[in-house]
Order: structure tokens, then C-alpha cells, then sequence
């Protein structure tokens, strides 16, 4: 029932983490963004990421000198508070982009904590292979949420288009977070207790830096106008305000007695190789959300939502895979099902940097080969999210679990970050380096036309199939990672 009503909130807020892909046109321009200048919309996104990475370090560690269902509660209210003042933007003067950039940022730091806590309270409840069945079955609720957003999103603006559209969407979440809310704390007396969750001390400033210069990373690293330039205009300033942070946190952690991140922690060998794992996932998993909508769009020629339903048979595959990762790893060991899943994605990707023009009219029997790539792809990303928590966490003591939670995902996000910088570099580069300067002949002037969209289209296909086989690389590199550095089965169960 806890962890139920836990994985409630969790999945809540995991559909707002997506919700604006398909409300932003109407949110933007309730607040005065015109589409000729789209491109202001970025922070809306980027605040929410903000918010997600400052919170993680911050309040994973609270959690674990506070208890799980106090911090949890707290991160359901802040998750209310900003979808209130999202929701309120526009409506008066002073309530414009800032505003809704305001909210956006709250509501990430209340969705930033409830994913680590949630994995960190299913840590606490479970143990042996248990445990790595609760943490597959908690990933599959946050991915499946992560997958319902847009959709979520679009069908109740629409249902509501009279009690506010797109802001019904976020007045919702208040009841929502309230119901769960109530029902942890109903639920949960006393739970820290039988849980063997321990008061431990807790490093704020360490905490606070760590997360502020992530929090810098992100302005730092996130394109704000992909299509004509791989860093957005704040890269220098929060570049150096992330790297002077960063440097005070790694100063403060060699010094202090009882750093945020334990030593002992930093020198195990499974500790890092799950984070430099996690990582290399994360910069492949983005390589998937990104451009393979850009793709169909450029390459496929599909209409915009067209060009997004063709991502959902990975969507699909990731919670699915993240549930069945749980079962596998009790059964086959963290390291076993962990490489084993990154091995799939790397395969898919194989697969798709051999797609053609028409890839889309290719079938494997009643379905699309194209389809069977990406579903394959997603499943291979689901299945090592419980693997590599549970790898982590069994180096931990429970009133570790909190910030050793909050570690994995991180990692998994700054690597989507730095992935998603490095590869839209990488990916104008490419473009221009194999478009060149075209030389269209053709005497009628559609004929030119058409021949010049098809050598940019062709540009486009040769660029993304090269990011495909990266992304591949990144896989594999992975997987090897994380045969080198978790135990065998007999060793990775944990308490």
C-alpha cells in the first residue's frame, strides 16, 4: 500500500515531466511568446530540468536523516506549488514567462526528489530479490508516466477546453498530490522505524553546491535554438558558474570528515562503474527521444504529431522493460540482466542506422520494421534501470539509500545532458560537412526545388544514421562497464 501510493505521486508527476511537449504552443502564447520567437520557450524546459537535478543531492540526503514520508510529502507539495503557479500564468501582469519559468522550476524540484525517494523507499521495504522486483516495478510507473504525458496532456486540455484547457492540466495536480499525500502519511506512521531507516548527518553545503552547479549545467549545456547553433547564449556564464561550483563541492568533499557522498562509496569499483554506465545510457537514451522525431519529420516527411507517435513503440518498450528488468536481475544477477539490456539498445541501434528513405513501408509481417527496432530499443533501456539501482544500493546501509538513489539518476540525466549538447553539435557539423554547397541543375525551377530537398533529405538520413552507430558505441561501452564492475549473481544481492 505505501509503496503504491508512493508510485501514485511518483507517476504523477512523471507525467508532468513530458506534459508540455504538447501544451507549450498554448502555454507560450498565453504568456506573450509569438512563434517568431519560439525559441524564448526554452527556459519552460530547461527550468524544469533545473529544478529536477538541484533537488536530487538535496533532498535524497534529507530524506535519509529525515525519513522517506516527510521528505516525500514535502516534495508533493512543492510539485502542487508549482503546478499553482504555472497554472496561474498569464492571468495577470506581473505573471508572464518569468512566472511560468518560476513554476516550472518548483515543480521540478518536487518531481526531482519523489524519483529517487520512491526507489529509495522500495529499498527500505524489500529485500534480496524482492527488492529489485519493487525497484523494476516503481521504474516501469515513472517510465510509464514519462510515456502518457504528451497524450495525457493533449486529451484532458482538450476535455477541459472550458474550465481552462491547458491549465486544467496543472490545477489537477493539486488534488492529485493531496490525495497521495494524505494517504502516505495515513499509511506510513512509524514506517521509517520498521524500515531500519537510521538518522544520519547531513552535509548542506556540500548538498547545496553539489546541486546548484548541476543546477548551472543545465542552462549551461541545454540548446536553446538546435536547429542553428549547438550551445544556447548563456553556455560561457552558467558554464563557469557550473565549473566554479563544482570545483567548491569537490574541494569541500575532500575535506570534510563526513563528506555528502561517503568515501568508501567513491572507491568502490561497482559505485563507478554504475555511474560512468549510467551516464553513457543517458547520452544514448537522448539520442532516441530527440532524433527520431526530427527524423521522421526531415527524412519521412511526417506531419509533427506523426513524426511523435513514431516514438512510441520505444516509449512502450522502456516501462515494460524496466518492469521485466526486475524480475530478470532476481533470477539472472544486477550484472548479467544490466549488460544484457544495454546489448539489446546497441543492437536496435545497429539496426536503425541502416534505415532508409522508405524505411517506413519495410514490414516485418503485420507491423513496421522500423517499429520492431524501436520497441527493441526501448525494452534494452528498461531492463537495466533496476539492475543498476539495485547494484548501488547494495553497497549501501538503508540510511544511505536516499542519496544512493538520487546518485543513479542523476548520473542517467547529466548524461542526457551532455549527450544532448555534444550530438546536436556533432549533428550540424555533420550536416554541413555532407551537404556541402549543393549544385541543383535542373531547368524547371520545381524540378531544383525537389532535388534540393532531397540532397538535404539525404544529408539528414547520413547524419542521424552516424549518431545511431554512437549511440551504439555508447551501448556496448556500457555494457562493458558494467560487466567489469558489478559482482556476479552470487555477490549483488544486497540488504
Amino acid at each position: 500500500m505505501l509503496l503504491g501510493l508512493a508510485g501514485a505521486g511518483l507517476f504523477a508527476a512523471a507525467l508532468d515531466a513530458y506534459v508540455v511537449v504538447t501544451l507549450l504552443p498554448a502555454m507560450t502564447g498565453d504568456v506573450g511568446v509569438t512563434i517568431e520567437n519560439f525559441e524564448q520557450a526554452t527556459p519552460i524546459v530547461t527550468g524544469f530540468l533545473a529544478g529536477y537535478v538541484v533537488a536530487m543531492p538535496l533532498l535524497g540526503a534529507y530524506s535519509d536523516a529525515r525519513g522517506r514520508i516527510p521528505v516525500f510529502v514535502v516534495c508533493l507539495a512543492a510539485f502542487a506549488l508549482g503546478s499553482v503557479i504555472t497554472a496561474t500564468s498569464g492571468l495577470w501582469s506581473f505573471a508572464g514567462l518569468p512566472w511560468m519559468v518560476a513554476g516550472r522550476f518548483v515543480q521540478g524540484i518536487g518531481g526531482g526528489g519523489l524519483v529517487p525517494l520512491a526507489l529509495a523507499l522500495a529499498a527500505d521495504l524489500y529485500r534480496g530479490r524482492s527488492r529489485t522486483i519493487a525497484l523494476g516495478s516503481v521504474a516501469g510507473l515513472q517510465e510509464a508516466g514519462s510515456v502518457l504525458g504528451p497524450i495525457y496532456g493533449a486529451t484532458v486540455s482538450a476535455a477541459a477546453a472550458t474550465a481552462g484547457g491547458w491549465r486544467f492540466v496543472f490545477w489537477l495536480n493539486v488534488p492529485l498530490a493531496a490525495a497521495c499525500a494524505l494517504g502516505l502519511l495515513a499509511t506510513g506512521r512509524g514506517i521509517e522505524r520498521a524500515a531500519g531507516v537510521a538518522a544520519s548527518t547531513i552535509d548542506w553545503a556540500g548538498a547545496l553546491l553539489l546541486g546548484a552547479g548541476l543546477g548551472a549545467l543545465v542552462f549551461a549545456l541545454y540548446p536553446d535554438d538546435p536547429e542553428h547553433r549547438a550551445l544556447n547564449a548563456l553556455f560561457i556564464p552558467a558554464g563557469l558558474i557550473a565549473v566554479v561550483l563544482l570545483a567548491a563541492y569537490g574541494w569541500r568533499q575532500v575535506r570534510q570528515l563526513e563528506p555528502l557522498i561517503p568515501r568508501e562509496l567513491l572507491r568502490s569499483r561497482a559505485f563507478i562503474g554504475v555511474t560512468a554506465a549510467n551516464v553513457l545510457i543517458g547520452g544514448a537514451l537522448i539520442v532516441t527521444l530527440v532524433d527520431v522525431p526530427i527524423l521522421g519529420r526531415l527524412v519521412f516527411n511526417l506531419e509533427a504529431l506523426d513524426s511523435g507517435l513514431l516514438l512510441t513503440q520505444f516509449l512502450v518498450g522502456v516501462p515494460f522493460g524496466a518492469v521485466a528488468g526486475g524480475f530478470l536481475a532476481a533470477r539472472l544477477g544486477n550484472r548479467v540482466t544490466g549488460a544484457a539490456g544495454v546489448v539489446v539498445s546497441a543492437i536496435a541501434f545497429v539496426q536503425m542506422s541502416t534505415w532508409s528513405a522508405d524505411e517506413l513501408s519495410l514490414h516485418l509481417g503485420p507491423v513496421r520494421q522500423a517499429e520492431v527496432g524501436l520497441a527493441l530499443c526501448g525494452l534494452g533501456f528498461g531492463l537495466v534501470i533496476a539492475p543498476l539501482t539495485a547494484g548501488v544500493l547494495a553497497l549501501t546501509r538503508g540510511e544511505s539509500h536516499g542519496l544512493a538513489t538520487s546518485l543513479v539518476v542523476l548520473a542517467r540525466t547529466m548524461g542526457m545532458l551532455v549527450g544532448l549538447s555534444a550530438l546536436t553539435a556533432f549533428g550540424l557539423y555533420r550536416f554541413h560537412q555532407i551537404l556541402g554547397t549543393p549544385v541543383v541543375t535542373d531547368p524547371d525551377l520545381r524540378d531544383r526545388v525537389k532535388h534540393l530537398e532531397q540532397l538535404i533529405g539525404a544529408a539528414f538520413l547520413q547524419e542521424y544514421r552516424e549518431i545511431f552507430l554512437i549511440a551504439a558505441g555508447l551501448c556496448l561501452v556500457a555494457a562493458a562497464v558494467i560487466a567489469f564492475a558489478l559482482p556476479p549473481a552470487r555477490t549483488s544481492g544486497g540488504t
